[in-house]
């Protein structure tokens, strides 16, 4: 069976559409065109803005005209991470596989965030079946990396009073909700040095851990490949002089890094026990994470003599700052149980033309203040190092409001269509509904979806069922609404 052939049909024949469209962070252009051309084909109204975003407007289903306005929001883009790095984001379409009651991608990110809740915003759309009011298709660019979409949306680009964040991953839970962010980079600055003719250099990688979410699934403890990797060139320094000819490791900031490789030289009398200590290392690892990182590998093999080195000098502040910089739950909420409350993640080293390592951190909190103040505390520990900091702007949180008129009929239609009470919670991720919220103070949100697991990594999955109860739930709100008055 293949995607477009699962149920709700209407749902996953434009799902199926939208992941043969690339439609990498900042390269939208594809998918955007895609947007109005549906709405071209299907007769709605269409618009965008000068960042890029797109609001497809849908009028009611006659007797519903004087209903509120439903904003149905998703982001256009998707988190590209591959096991195989030959993999062109840009041009080649995602190829999905039904494998039992999931929908995944073939050794890729799937894009089901967000590509499913805008699948469902059109579906519902052009739905014959769908009872709404007025209806208001807000997809943004440019959400993984930057809410530059969010940040840049125009005024006059939506005028309904109820949003409804698609973009959410856990069935049965609507979300009240989420953390603001903040990235911290840090690039220190190095000189090159001849590599030592007496040496040995290696290539260590590590390759194929869990990753997933910086946000959604920081809490579950999986490895960061670049707090490993910095752990074990600390422990060679402490013991042999290390040259470091390059580094890389991470891609995104919102992906906890699944990857990250060094090459290093130590001098050719230590060469064995360079390979003792990478046995112990692996034991270690293996003890640590056995049930966390089935797939986790660590190798080393020897390469040809670097063209040139780091500085040793730099080379020691870039491994033992990397190496105590903080990962991971920094606190948890006292507000909402369960829920992380703040977390930092160290989420990508890369080496530049210009004689620089970066360093990419990026922090969240659903408390403003806890979230600048592990943002500082990244900043003081790399400033010491050396490195020049800068934080970037930011984005705001969004303030549960228990009040929430919308929050009762998204609760009240859930347990209506299946017996059971949704959860209401807050995520520990960065959604867009903070920034609507700056913008227009008038708006009452909650966001919803069905069950995705792994995302932002490769073994991302979506689960059949829950997609058709997702937008079942979501036509009984928009039934719901379109029996109200404004």
């Amino acid at each position: 069976m293949t995607v477009k052939e699962l149920e709700p049909k209407r749902v996953f024949e434009i799902f199926d559409q939208i992941t043969k469209v690339p439609r990498p962070s900042k390269k939208e252009e594809k998918i955007r065109r895609y947007l109005l051309d549906f709405a071209k084909q299907h007769n709605l109204q269409a618009k965008t803005d000068k960042v890029g975003n797109v609001v497809i407007s849908a009028p009611a289903t006659p007797g519903h005209e004087n209903a509120p306005t439903v904003i149905l929001q998703g982001h256009m883009d998707m988190v590209c991470e591959s096991n195989d790095k030959s993999f062109d984001f840009d041009n080649t379409p995602i190829t999905t596989v039904v494998d039992g009651d999931w929908v995944r991608a073939e050794g890729t990110t799937l894009g089901a965030d967000n590509g499913i809740g805008v699948a469902a915003a059109l579906a519902v759309m052009t739905d014959p079946d769908s009872v709404h009011g007025p209806l208001e298709a807000l997809v943004t660019v440019d959400e993984e990396t930057g809410m530059t979409g969010a940040f840049g949306l125009e005024g006059d680009m939506i005028s309904g009073s109820i949003l409804l964040n698609l973009d959410s991953e856990d069935d049965a839970e609507i979300f009240v909700g989420c953390a603001g962010g903040v990235d911290t980079v840090c690039t220190f600055t190095y000189n090159r040095s001849f590599a030592p003719n007496d040496f040995t250099y290696f290539k260590v990688d590590i390759a194929k851990g869990q990753g997933g979410h910086s946000g959604g699934d920081i809490h579950l403890g999986r490895a960061n490949a670049n707090k490993l990797l910095a752990r074990f060139l600390f422990n060679l320094s402490k013991k042999y002089e290390l040259s470091l000819a390059e580094i890389d490791g991470g891609n995104l900031r919102n992906a906890i890094p699944r990857a990250a490789h060094a090459v290093v030289g130590v001098h050719t009398s230590k060469k064995e026990d360079v390979r003792v200590a990478l046995n112990h290392f692996i034991a270690e690892v293996e003890n640590e994470y056995s049930d966390l990182e089935p797939t986790i590998e660590i190798t080393m093999e020897s390469v040809d003599k670097p063209e040139f080195c780091i500085d040793s000098d730099t080379t020691l502040k870039l491994i033992r700052s990397i190496y105590s910089a903080p990962h991971g739950v920094v606190s948890m909420s006292r507000v909402m149980p369960g829920l992380v409350e703040t977390s930092t993640n160290l989420a990508s080293v890369k080496m530049k033309e210009s004689n620089e390592v970066v360093v990419t951190t990026s922090q969240r909190s659903s408390v403003d203040s806890r979230k600048w103040d592990i943002a500082n505390q990244v900043e003081a520990l790399f400033a010491l190092a050396g490195a020049k900091v800068v934080h970037g702007e930011g984005y705001p949180g969004w303030a549960p409001n228990l009040e929430s008129p919308i929050m009762k009929i998204a609760s009240d239609a859930y347990s209506e269509l299946y017996g059971v009470t949704p959860a209401i919670k807050a995520i520990h991720a960065g959604l867009e509904c903070g920034l609507f919220l700056e913008k227009f103070p008038h708006l009452d949100m909650v966001s919803f979806g069905p069950t995705l697991q792994g995302v932002h990594s490769p073994s991302e999955r979506m689960y059949i069922p829950a997609v058709e109860r997702f937008y079942n739930h979501l036509k009984l709100i928009l039934k719901k609404v379109a029996d109200l008055k404004k």
